[in-house]
């Protein structure tokens, strides 16, 4: 184990450099084609077997061991997001508004510099690693996609591996957790039509502004007073828009926002209170509420078994690293579908630096991380998946 830190140490300036060169060069969801270019060149250069064009742009690549033996799928994101960078980093995205915001083009060079030192090490390994470098994780279905064209298949894994550099915690810190992780998510619109009319005549409108507003307000009722509070969901409308100007009261507003939920009972609950509460509320105020509601992605749940496996790993590499092993978050991950029917583990690696101005938010323009937590992800994903091989 310790030959894979200071195997991922060695390795640093390589994978430094990938980052760099994806966050200078930021790509969105199925756009990603120099980044999917570079990702190809590499392991072809390792000499792995290498499929592009996987759900438009995704990458696959299989590594053999020296033995048969078990299949290890390890998942890589690699969009960007529509957002305006506002780092000042000399690394900074070249492409007006569009950015790596929330750590993909760490996860690229992470997934990279793994094949590259598993490579080294591929006469102690059993089995195969099924490296997948997947588009548009960020809410355009890339991980679906590429189910869809058989990533699971041919072969199928028996364990499946990602992670995330996560800057709501420092350097330092992992989330490995059991059970749920991160969160299902659906996405619902709301379209409430009413009859519009002059502002100043409402007694001759039915006005969906109105209603609109008391479906906001009730719909934070749900969270509050029909989930119990040992258990998490959140309804939030972060999109609401109707009329045009000052003085007319509007035929329709549409409204849209998400729910999210850790399990499945609470999200079935959720749905149906949400479904009530918008069409009774509009239709008390005279209005007609059509509701689109889709889901985005299922819960993240980690397998306990593979979970306390790759704790054990981690606190050999890292003896002195805060380890948490119950850390849950409402945002979603559509590795949720690479995870739904295979064991797996979605690893959590703290990337967070205040004292030097590191810890932006996720998808915030000023995103940026300590570049220190590469070659610490390099490290555990390569020793979990290294032992795992050698161990079955």
């Amino acid at each position: 184990m310790s030959d894979f830190l200071s195997g991922s140490r060695a390795l640093a300036e390589y994978t430094r450099h990938l980052r760099r060169d994806f966050h200078r060069h930021p790509e969105l969801g199925f756009q990603e084609v120099r980044t999917a270019g570079i990702v190809a060149r590499e392991l072809t250069q390792l000499g792995l077997e290498v499929t592009t064009g996987v759900a438009l742009t995704g990458v696959v690549a299989m590594l053999e061991g020296s033995r048969p033996g078990p299949v290890v799928l390890a998942r890589f994101d690699m969009d960007a997001l529509p957002i305006q960078e506002e780092t000042g980093a000399e690394y900074a995205s070249i492409s007006p508004g569009v950015m790596h915001a929330c750590g993909h083009d760490g996860h690229t060079a992470i997934g990279l510099t793994v094949a590259k030192l598993l490579h080294e090490h591929v006469d102690a390994l059993s089995g195969t690693v099924k490296f997948v470098f997947q588009p548009a994780e960020e809410g355009q279905g890339g991980a679906q996609g590429m189910i869809d064209e058989g990533v699971l298949e041919n072969p199928t894994p028996e364990l499946t591996l990602a992670l995330h550099l996560w800057n709501e915690k420092p350097l330092g810190w992992l989330g490995i957790s059991n059970g749920p992780v991160m969160a299902a998510a659906d996405i619902f619109r709301l379209r409430i039509t009413g009859k519009g009319g002059h502002a100043a005549s409402p007694h001759l409108t039915i006005d969906p502004v109105l209603a609109a507003a008391q479906i906001v307000v009730s719909l934070q009722s749900i969270s509050s007073r029909y989930v119990s509070p040992l258990s998490s969901a959140v309804v939030s409308v972060s999109s609401i828009h109707g009329g045009e100007t000052f003085n007319v009261i509007p035929q329709s507003v549409d409204m849209s926002g998400t729910i999210r939920t850790f399990e499945a009972q609470v999200r079935n609950d959720v749905i149906d209170r949400f479904y009530e509460i918008a069409s009774n509320i509009g239709g008390a105020f005279g209005c007609q509420t059509e509701i689109d509601l889709q889901m985005l992605t299922p819960a993240v749940v980690n397998d306990p078994v593979v979970a306390e496996a790759i704790r054990t790993e981690a606190s050999n590499l890292f003896p002195t690293d805060q380890i948490d092993e119950g850390y849950r978050t409402m945002i979603s991950e559509d590795m949720a579908y690479l995870m739904q029917d295979i064991p797996g583990c979605f690893i959590l690696v703290g990337s967070a630096n205040s004292a030097l101005g590191l810890d932006a938010a996720h998808h915030h323009p000023k995103f940026d991380i300590d570049e220190d937590a590469l070659p610490r992800a390099v490290a555990l994903m390569t020793s979990a998946i290294a032992n795992y091989l050698r161990s079955v």
